[in-house]
């Protein structure tokens, strides 16, 4: 076994490897980029070495640094992770020829399978039902029209060496193909350095089932069941599941053998995934083959007691599979929920920030490699910490949360009770649309398809509901509390003592509903709050904790608890598993200058502008695609609010903007 190794990736899964290794005592060696300095995966590991500036092409792409530091700091192997340099064949080559063991499959297999059209090719000569589509070399955009108006409509478009969503369009029409396939190919080149691309038939409420595959050196190879993975947006996965609810044992047993024979075919070693498209009838069509660790293998460590970072590490030296395919067997139900700074209500628009608050749900019994008869009912794998930032150069995860039951039914019910716990403040999150998105009657009764989300707008993205009295009493008495604490000039104090009256006081506190004027009548054991015509006596019960104060509040006839958190002019309020957002109006603060008429679109976030759609004088309509940005490797699309002018375009192709910047000015007509 290796005595050190170097994790060549950042995040979660640099701490996840780090974990593992250090249960096994191997030694690790961290690399970071300038934006990096004080993550969390330099801290967990033994050793830590700078590589480059913040952009990965400058950093955590540069495979000649990255076998570098290995050599200097005595590493015998590189573990890759997820993204980055994990499917680049040239680097598994490259860390061979430099004596070092790459903790992945043959750099052959990732050549293989790294092309979608070719690893198609492939499994068609094999025998593997593939979805009806262009894999060829013809990249000619009239050409590629053609071939989609001869699948039939809606096609799929997808990067022929991507993942995650990126390079990836569906096309209703021929007449968006050729602007579709100009963005995907931008993408494309970005995120992977190669603009080809592959048309499919984009099956109408498909499920996404992918099989967990692992080889040796020995010639065995097993699969570790299955994971569904169909619920996603813009093409990528928000949760994931195993085992896949409503899978048969012949299904699941079908779809294992043409896993296993597809690793075979390219003399695969290590873990690796075969993704699948099923239809609903239980026929299913090969996609794709990530020669990696996925990002959500937790949930198969969950249901078989296994740790596959260590079943990678001891493939790589060498040593034979754990364990036999006669030897897995499926234990429970679990299921993991990717928790993203960003913004669902905005069209999943990255966030940037500092996590100000990030309180979590408690992890119980995990314990990694753990067995089948001591599963956690509750795991976080996270690369963050409370205080840590979350740049525009990479991935906007926080964490993934993962949980276990004894069945699907129990399984969401620990999910829901941890999503619950779960209080971020700083950016925004996905929190709250996690939580109505497991209790939607869709997935609770997994009526499963890609399209869950856009099928089901109306249940994932209610009106907004206005923040009820025990919220507002909350956050009211937090404020009090605020005053009072640390006055001790008695002029200073705020408690409210007035001799022959009582003191009345407005607090307003603004939230996207509107504003609520807060009424606080003091009396001598507590509060009178009343607000839109509603009031009650108040008292508080119990204070504790600092900066988050957590209060229990006698309100009227009932008994309040929360968690309330103040970020500058913010309050966030954290009660029965709702987080609620006011903005506190200072009655001393001047009001801000009103908006101008028309006015200038800004950047949501930094990032680069790819395209520029309109320029000087043009006339646009509502919804008119005016430039589009690239920003966390995707691209983003600034639509025109209103009809109107264009005034003015402040930016050119490839210019870096930075968050709210003015990109264009119009007149609005």
């Amino acid at each position: 076994m290796f005595s050190k190794i170097l994790i060549a990736n950042r995040g979660e899964i640099a701490c996840r490897v780090a974990a593992t290794a250090r249960r096994m005592g191997i030694k690790t060696v961290a690399v970071y980029s300038e934006a990096d300095a004080n993550a969390k995966h330099v801290a967990v590991c033994d050793e830590a070495v700078l590589i480059g500036p913040a952009p990965a092409k400058e950093s955590y792409l540069r495979a000649d640094k990255i076998i570098a530091v290995a050599l200097a700091t005595g590493a015998q192997a590189i573990h890759p992770g997820y993204g980055f340099l994990s499917e680049n064949s040239e680097f598994a080559d490259a860390c061979a020829k430099a004596g070092l063991v790459f903790i992945g499959p043959p750099a052959s297999a990732i050549r293989a399978m790294g092309s979608k059209s070719a690893a198609k090719s492939l499994m068609e000569k094999a025998g593997v039902p593939l979805v009806p589509g262009y894999h060829g070399d013809n990249q000619d955009a009239d050409f590629l029209q053609n071939e989609a108006d001869r699948i039939g409509y809606p096609v799929l478009l997808k990067a022929s060496a991507g993942g995650g969503g990126k390079g990836m369009r569906v096309i209703e029409k021929s007449a968006d193909f050729k602007d579709a396939l100009a963005s995907c190919k931008r993408e494309a080149i970005n995120s992977f350095g190669d603009d080809k691309v592959l048309a499919e038939k984009y099956l109408q409420r498909p499920r996404h089932i992918e099989i967990q595959v692992f080889a040796d050196t020995k010639g065995n190879c097993v699969y570790l069941f299955e994971r569904d993975c169909s619920v996603q947006r813009r093409h990528q996965k928000v949760l994931e599941e195993a085992p896949a609810p409503g899978m048969t044992a012949a299904r699941r047993a079908a779809m294992g053998e043409a896993a296993v024979a597809a690793a075979k075919a390219v003399g695969y070693v290590g873990a690796g995934t075969v993704e699948f498209i099923a239809n609903q009838d239980g026929s299913f069509y090969f996609m794709e083959m990530n020669t990696r660790l996925q990002v959500e293998h937790p949930v198969t460590e969950m249901i078989t007691g296994t740790d596959l970072v260590e079943w990678q590490l001891r493939v790589a030296a060498g040593q034979p599979l754990p364990k036999s395919q006669a030897e897995l067997s499926i234990n429970g139900h679990s299921i993991e929920a990717r928790v993203y700074a960003e913004n669902p209500e905005k069209g999943f628009l990255p966030s940037i920030g500092t996590l100000q608050h990030n309180h979590t749900p408690t992890a119980v019994n995990f314990k990694l490699g753990g067995g089948v008869n001591a599963p956690a009912s509750c795991r976080i794998d996270s690369g963050v910490r409370e205080g840590d930032s979350i740049s525009p150069f990479y991935d906007p995860m926080i964490a993934k949360l993962i949980v276990w039951g004894k069945d699907r039914t129990e399984a969401l019910a620990n999910m829901a009770q941890a999503l619950a716990q779960y209080q971020i403040v700083g950016l925004s999150s996905n929190i709250a649309f996690l939580q109505r998105l497991i209790a939607s009657p869709a997935f609770a009764t997994a009526d499963l398809d890609t399209g869950l989300i856009e099928r089901n707008q109306d249940v994932l993205f209610p009106a907004v509901v206005p923040a009820s009295l025990p919220v507002l009493a909350l956050a009211t008495v937090a404020l009090l509390q605020a005053e009072q604490s640390g006055a001790s000039d008695p002029w200073q104090s705020s408690h409210g003592w007035r001799m022959n009256s009582i003191l009345q006081r407005s607090f307003k506190l603004e939230e996207e509903h509107g504003m609520h004027e807060v009424i606080v009548s003091y009396l001598a054991d507590g509060w009178e709050i009343g607000v839109n015509g509603m009031s009650a006596k108040a008292s508080l019960t119990h204070r504790s904790g600092n900066p988050a104060h957590h209060f229990n509040l006698k309100l009227g006839d009932q008994t309040v608890t929360g968690t309330v958190v103040r970020n500058a002019e913010m309050v966030h309020v954290f009660s029965q598993g709702q987080h609620t957002q006011l903005h506190y109006a200072d009655p001393m603060a001047h009001a801000g200058e009103a908006e101008s008429e028309g006015g200038r679109l800004t950047a949501p976030m930094p990032g680069k502008i790819v395209a520029v759609l309109v320029s000087k004088g043009q006339e646009v309509k509502k919804g008119d695609a005016l430039l589009i940005m690239e920003a966390m490797k995707m691209e983003h699309t600034i639509a025109a609010p209103h009809d109107g002018v264009v005034d003015e375009v402040l930016y050119a192709i490839a210019d870096q903007v930075a968050e709210g910047a003015p990109l264009l000015s119009f007149k609005q007509d």
